[in-house]
């Protein structure tokens, strides 16, 4: 009869508390709840952020972001930074207006305090380069120790809807994790809309936008749409697509960017086709 020791244990009885050091490294790396193991959290630092990517809240804070723009499709804007790298921002993409607004989410995180400015709102026309900027906004954000999420409006609607969402989650998982993160980029909003919002589109909007008010998360919003219908301009504006409440809220705490310039993804010369 065999005897199984602690030195030796039997082959796939070991115990959760067992796991090995790799495996943990790897669940780590993937941003496990290692809680759920029974296996106790690295303690939270104090008197400061995590800014070391070894550890591993800011990996996980990390995988979490890459995650969300991998989920859009736009992993070739995490190269993105405000003044440093090949892919740095411009000065009409307003880098330092956006660093300022970083640097006061940052210390009310230090302090324990709501944003005194919870919304930034990036206007702008097709192509100026107003998702780039808001993606150097994420990727910064993220080194300074803010879990940052990315998603578009309408992939958020679309999300919503009963086993609409990716990687097997849950509509009301889909909420969760974008009320609760720290700083929601939510790009496009009113993309893909040339009338009055459905009810879902204006009820699911109306929530998330109150849900992270009410809470003192802050969140950056683009657009190619003006707040308002402009005289003399058939387009419409965002309260005429979602309504006043709406608008009245996301005003309610917010700093507007706007960010000017040409069409950068049109070509230099006119195709003929």
């Amino acid at each position: 009869m065999s005897v199984t020791t602690s030195s030796a244990p039997a082959r796939g009885m070991n115990v959760l508390g067992d796991l090995s050091e790799h495996l943990v490294r790897v669940m780590e790396r993937n941003g496990a709840d290692l809680s759920q193991l029974g296996i106790p959290p690295q303690p939270a630092p104090e008197g400061d952020l995590w800014e070391d990517v070894s550890v591993p809240q800011a990996r996980a804070r990390r995988l979490a972001w890459e995650r969300s723009v991998e989920d859009a499709a736009h992993q070739e804007y995490l190269q993105f930074r405000f003044f440093t790298g090949p892919l740095k921002l411009d000065a009409n993409q307003k880098p330092k207006t956006l660093q300022n607004w970083l640097d006061s989410l940052v210390e009310a995180k230090r302090s324990g305090a709501r944003p005194e400015t919870l919304n930034m709102i990036v206007p702008g026309k097709i192509g100026t380069g107003k998702t780039a900027a808001t993606f150097a906004l994420g990727n910064e954000a993220v080194l300074r120790g803010i879990d940052t999420l990315f998603v578009k409006h309408a992939t958020y609607l679309t999300w919503r809807r009963p086993d609409s969402a990716p990687h097997n989650m849950k509509a009301w998982e889909v909420r969760k994790k974008f009320v609760e993160c720290e700083l929601l980029i939510l790009d496009e909003l009113c993309g893909e809309m040339d009338m009055t919002a459905t009810e879902f589109a204006r009820r699911e909007t109306i929530d998330l936008i109150d849900a992270r008010i009410s809470s003192g998360r802050p969140t950056a919003y683009t657009t190619n749409l003006r707040s308002r219908r402009q005289p003399g301009n058939p387009g419409l504006g965002v309260v005429d697509i979602l309504g006043e409440r709406l608008l009245s809220r996301l005003e309610s705490s917010a700093h507007v960017a706007t960010i000017l310039g040409v069409d950068r993804r049109k070509p230099v010369e006119p195709l003929d086709w």
